[in-house]
């Protein structure tokens, strides 16, 4: 009795343990994937672009986060503002998902509080107190890919505030509470 107790409990670990490696090998795969984190981005205003690794094996990279900063900056103002680490891995996430080799077009990044007064009273969608102040939000399309797709694709990972202005050609993304408008 003991002993085929012993062997059935041994098959059934066996089996679970075979069925365990598919499941390990697809999480080293995605370990391995996130050791070095690439984003590409062109600013549509000042024509500038940037693909660079801005993490590599569990570390962000200072001097890449320093040109994405200049790139996100308030061209306006010349002004630049840390831009959240967690916006970037948002951006990242959203690159892997629609597996798009096309650098994210941006349209505003960072905005100085100046700029975003100023924008408030010349647009409709501008909010009196905007993530884009804080360095935590981006207005974005991809070339070659539909924009409500992209805000479909934002929407799913629930990471923040996805806006879609579909007039307009773009999705914002923040950080901050997940909301959608």
């Amino acid at each position: 009795m003991n002993r085929s107790r012993r062997e059935f409990l041994k098959q059934g670990v066996s089996t679970l343990v075979v069925s365990l490696l598919p499941m390990q090998a697809l999480a080293a795969t995605f370990a391995h994937a996130d050791l070095h984190r690439r984003i590409s981005l062109y600013n549509t205003h000042t024509g500038e672009s940037i693909d660079t690794c801005y993490y590599d094996r569990g570390a962000y990279c200072p001097d890449a986060l320093d040109r994405i900063n200049h790139i996100l900056r308030d061209h306006r103002a010349n002004k630049e503002q840390p831009i959240d680490l967690r916006l970037l891995d948002a951006l990242y996430a959203v690159r892997q998902k629609v597996r798009s080799k096309t650098p994210f077009h941006v349209i505003s990044g960072y905005r100085s509080p100046a700029t975003n007064a100023m924008l408030r009273k010349t647009s409709n969608g501008v909010a009196r107190i905007s993530f884009h102040t804080k360095g935590q939000a981006i207005d974005i399309r991809l070339p070659g890919y539909q924009t409500h797709r992209l805000r479909d694709v934002c929407i799913a990972m629930q990471s923040g505030g996805v806006g879609y202005y579909g007039d307009s050609d773009f999705v914002h993304l923040d950080t901050g509470p997940i909301r959608t408008w």
